[in-house]
């Protein structure tokens, strides 16, 4: 069997210092790059926003960053302007190996709609392409690390598993948010969708 480790926005913004860090966000990086020799592939995902992205609290007059909105396609946590296009809190953390990487799948480019999912945007439908590529490559067990747990990593697992992809998340190798318990049904979740946790 085939294993792909997936590697979620390991970005300078999601770790210590950054526009949205994720607390612990850096400790997690030397343990990933260990991995990425044992595996087939090695994937890396980057979100990648332009400025004015409509997941910002500063695109919608009078909201706080981490409220909760309504978007046509759900409900939507507005978030502080992170991982602009080009700008140094979008590139990967300097640590990471990104030269050990296969394919680096960007994410969130669309203004209009986010995406936490690898696979798709959050809508559900539209695909980032990475499922093509795990297929056409023969994948068919993945490995997931990365940032955050309750988010990003926990929404590229579920769709994963959705499409028939074996999924085992690291979490010793991921950090989280935890919005208002957003770890445990995180958790719950990914456990339901039949993702194994170790």
């Amino acid at each position: 069997m085939t294993t792909a480790l997936i590697v979620i926005d390991v970005q300078n913004d999601f770790c210590p210092g950054g526009a949205l860090a994720v607390p612990g966000g850096d400790e997690i990086i030397d343990g990933i790059n260990g991995l990425m020799a044992d595996a087939s592939a090695v994937i890396l995902t980057q979100d990648w926003h332009p400025a004015g992205h409509s997941s910002f609290a500063s695109s919608h007059e009078g909201r706080a960053p981490y409220e909760l909105t309504d978007m046509p396609y759900g409900p939507q946590v507005l978030w502080p302007d992170h991982c602009i296009q080009g700008s140094p809190g979008a590139g990967f953390h300097t640590r990471l190996d990104v030269d050990r990487a296969d394919m680096i799948i960007r994410k969130g480019y669309n203004p209009a709609i986010d995406s936490y999912s690898a696979l798709f945007e959050n809508d559900h439908v539209t695909p980032t392409g990475l499922e093509g590529y795990l297929r056409t490559r023969g994948i068919s067990e993945l490995l997931m690390v990365g940032l955050a747990l309750d988010f990003c990593v926990n929404f590229s697992a579920v769709d994963a598993a959705k499409q028939g992809f074996r999924v085992t998340v690291r979490e010793d190798l991921c950090r989280a948010i935890d919005l208002d318990g957003s770890l445990d049904a995180a958790r719950s979740g990914m456990r339901d969708a039949g993702v194994t946790l170790i």
